[in-house]
């Protein structure tokens, strides 16, 4: 019988724009936050590199210090670049995601504004032949009517809409894998979370 082996082989995370200047303006931000988190604890077990952007960052703030982005303790970013356009998908950011390797990625999207630079982001690597997935748990923008309308264009586009507890399971595809124990425990840690956000963000 063959060794257990990961449904998703190179899968790569993209945090969009959760800046502190944000937490009032966005609905329900707090809970985009929570699935962040989540998604960055597996990123950690299943070493899943993680990049991310801010916007203007001089004017809009850096990046929420509870994610713990390049912190001694936290995760560590492949790039976190400030930029000034939508898409994430800016030269600097191109750089180092393409020295990943020259595989095609499966890439997981959370952030802000969904409608926006979330778009804008998935369409770029979806150009490049990327495998994208957009969390519905993971993304929101300023007006809540705006999120429902650019899923589903999302996913017209080609983007696999789904939740963070699917995407993480579909990751391991194995209960036989070394990290499952570990996952499981990041489901069970985050379980009261995932029923919350999922209630705020999913209910369109």
């Amino acid at each position: 019988m063959a060794a257990p082996a990961r449904r998703l082989v190179h899968p790569a995370l993209f945090i969009c724009d959760l800046q502190e200047k944000f937490r009032s303006a966005i609905y329900e931000f707090p809970k985009v936050v929570s699935t962040t988190q989540k998604l960055l604890k597996a990123s950690k077990i299943l070493g899943i590199p993680v990049f991310a952007t801010t916007q203007l960052r001089a004017k809009l703030g850096e990046t929420c210090p509870e994610l713990g982005l390049d912190a001694p303790d936290g995760v560590l970013t492949k790039a976190h670049v400030d930029k000034s356009a939508f898409s994430m998908f800016v030269p600097e950011l191109q750089k180092a995601f393409h020295e990943l390797g020259p595989e095609k990625r499966e890439v997981v999207v959370v952030g802000i504004e969904s409608h926006i630079c979330v778009t804008q982001t998935t369409l770029d690597l979806l150009r490049e032949g990327h495998k994208v997935y957009v969390l519905a748990d993971g993304v929101s923008s300023c007006n809540q009517q705006e999120v429902p309308i650019a899923l589903a264009r999302l996913r017209a586009e080609g983007a696999v809409v789904t939740t963070s507890e699917s995407f993480l399971y579909e990751c391991m595809g194995d209960a036989g894998i070394a990290e499952f124990r570990q996952m499981a425990g990041v489901v069970k840690e985050f379980s009261a979370a995932t029923k919350e956000n999922l209630s705020a963000l999913c209910k369109f």
